[in-house]
């Protein structure tokens, strides 16, 4: 893909960007870390405290702390924002079968982002039961007590700084039962049993198995830590609004059209099914 990249003082220009809606991207349940803002949005990709907006097709990306490494700066927002996927072929794909289409045609702007790994994996363990201004307020009060401050904003805690953290003090952040099952696995990556490399190099159901080896990962967190942060795009998270639509939309079955990249078309379905499905 030939997109052009235009490298300002702490911003970036990707001129042209099409097949991008950021509310649909920020807001449609994959990450907890994005507040509308202004004409934009701001949260962190990583370590980057971020303000991403549109002007007309080109997509501005602004880090809010200063960047000696702008080069790696680009390479690493156009990994997190898919911007290295081209979508428009991936819809044309997928639109050969109707009810799809019909899936694509309300939310065309959706991408798959692409978040840290330990992140995504404590934030999906969060999400379990739960609705997402609850999720949101718990990742943000684990951030400000327990990561770095970059600028006005706190970064996710890494590993390290939540080794000494008791199930007692997830417990004070309102996590309620899942305060357990984070301990687990934060304990299980800093003894090297959940080992990152190890899951992005399985297979997709080796993966999956893999992470479930953690308390109170079943399949669906496990998918969603696969789909959103490590490119197993075979990973087809399935909640209540994912069985209804496959009872309503495909009840002979997921259409040949999306194989192997289950996962991308599930963020089409499940915001389709959200807004337009019977309860």
């Amino acid at each position: 893909m030939n997109m052009k990249v235009i490298k300002e003082k702490n911003t970036l220009i990707f001129e042209n960007v099409q097949d991008y809606d950021l509310p649909s991207t920020f807001n449609c349940g994959q990450c907890f870390r994005w507040d509308a803002a202004a004409d934009g949005w701001q949260g962190f990709a990583g370590i980057y405290p971020c303000f991403i907006h549109f002007i007309e097709n080109d997509l501005y990306v602004q880090c809010l702390v200063p960047v000696e490494d702008m080069s790696g700066f680009a390479d690493y927002m156009v990994h997190y924002l898919s911007l290295d996927m081209d979508y428009a072929a991936l819809k044309r794909r997928f639109s050969a079968d109707r009810v799809m289409k019909s899936a694509i045609d309300y939310a065309p702007g959706i991408r798959v982002l692409n978040q840290p790994f330990f992140e995504t994996l404590l934030t999906f363990i969060i999400s379990r039961n739960n609705n997402i201004p609850r999720i949101k307020k718990i990742v943000d009060a684990m951030a400000a007590t327990y990561g770095t401050k970059v600028g006005d904003m706190y970064a996710f805690p890494t590993a390290e700084q939540l080794k000494d953290v008791t199930v007692e003090q997830y417990s004070e952040l309102r996590m309620g039962f899942r305060a357990k099952y984070i301990f687990d696995a934060v304990q299980k990556v800093l003894a090297g049993e959940i080992d990152e490399t190890t899951v992005k190099s399985l297979p997709y159901a080796d993966a999956q198995k893999y992470l479930m080896k953690i308390k109170g990962v079943g399949p669906k967190v496990a998918d969603c830590v696969l789909l959103f942060s490590c490119r197993q795009y075979e990973s087809f998270p399935k909640d209540v609004w994912i069985n209804r639509a496959l009872a309503q939309m495909f009840p002979q079955g997921l259409p040949e059209c999306i194989k192997g990249m289950e996962g991308i078309a599930q963020q089409y379905i499940f915001q389709y099914a959200r807004f337009n499905l019977e309860k």
